[in-house]
């Protein structure tokens, strides 16, 4: 009988040992609640560099980068964190070919009228005078979109490495903002955001330290995130995610003490970690359902340093400043809220 007892026990140890390991094993079934609302960065661990967001009008967030995916990948989540990959917004037949050899940089997505525009940039590396900014636009956010072609190059706008455009409308005129370290500038588009404006000439708002603009306007106050520093040296990255407040669309930008924009002054706002160096490219700012305020970039991780992996962090509003926790890239936090 003792026998016995003795064996019961020991089969019931190792039922509940081997349930246990089980568990362990099956990371997607979390029994501990706290976990299922943490999310890891990267939230996507391949190259998708310098993102750009929109909702569309199914619910879903789409997602756009730099083509190291051919033809410029197209991702789509309900939740900011758990992606799939949907395709690209071009095909070889109807990939942009205004830059022969060029690749498809930067896209920045936004809903127009009844359409999707997605700018993008083409350039051949170190081909700063010959780059361009084109634009294509779709019914839909996964596409098909239809290219229409250069809306211009460096050499005919004489803006050296016309690169990096962002769109924005304020005052019910829309712009184009554009440029990397040879000054960022702005000019108004037409009607239809496809084009220049008639007789619109660029403007100077920011210095030679910066690229990858994006505007973001919050309670009377225009801030304007760039990126400094190089971004494509894998693990000698440097660059990093800096931000600047004005009260005009055009500027003067400046820090909190007051220095411009325009003499490469800012705020970091997110600098290089063990974990994770050259935190750049950020994306359009999405609200979740709790009103806290989230934006995506990429960044090289020092443990796995191939391509630029995609990011997420929160930003927080501190006196009237964007911040993000340590000023560095998180490797988990709390989900958004959905």
């Amino acid at each position: 009988m003792k026998k016995f007892l003795v064996l019961s026990v020991l089969c019931c140890l190792i039922a509940c040992s081997s349930s246990s390991a089980t568990k362990e094993d099956k990371p997607g079934e979390q029994p501990n609640e706290q976990l299922k609302n943490v999310y890891r960065n990267p939230v996507i661990n391949y190259s998708l560099p310098d993102p750009s967001v929109i909702k569309g009008g199914d619910g879903y967030y789409y997602l756009y980068a730099t083509e190291d995916i051919r033809n410029l990948p197209v991702h789509r989540s309900g939740n900011l964190v758990d992606w799939e990959y949907v395709g690209t917004a071009f095909t070889d037949r109807t990939r942009p070919d205004f830059e022969p050899n060029g690749g498809l940089w930067a896209p920045d997505i936004n809903k127009i009228g009844d359409k999707y525009v997605l700018y993008y940039s083409m350039s051949v590396w170190g081909g700063e005078w010959t780059c361009g900014i084109g634009c294509a636009t779709a019914d839909k956010p996964e596409g098909p979109f239809k290219d229409h072609g250069k809306m211009f190059r460096s050499n005919e706008i004489n803006v050296q490495n016309s690169i990096d455009p962002f769109y924005i409308e304020d005052g019910g005129k829309k712009y184009l903002f554009w440029g990397s370290f040879r000054g960022i500038y702005a000019i108004e588009l037409s009607d239809d955001g496809l084009s220049l404006k008639d007789g619109a000439t660029p403007q100077q708002v920011a210095g030679t330290a910066y690229e990858g603009t994006y505007i973001h306007k919050k309670d009377g106050h225009y801030y304007f995130f760039a990126s400094i520093g190089s971004c494509c040296e894998g693990l000698n990255s440097t660059y990093t995610t800096v931000v600047g407040r004005s009260d005009n669309l055009f500027g003067p930008y400046v820090d909190k003490n007051g220095g411009s924009m325009m003499d490469n002054k800012h705020e970091v706002l997110i600098r290089k970690s063990n974990t994770f160096v050259g935190t750049g490219h950020n994306s359009e700012i999405v609200t979740d359902n709790a009103g806290n305020d989230w934006f995506f970039y990429h960044a090289v991780s020092t443990k796995n340093p191939e391509g630029r992996v995609l990011m997420l962090d929160r930003i927080s509003w501190e006196d009237g400043w964007p911040t993000v926790e340590d000023s560095v890239a998180s490797t988990e936090a709390e989900k958004p809220k959905f």
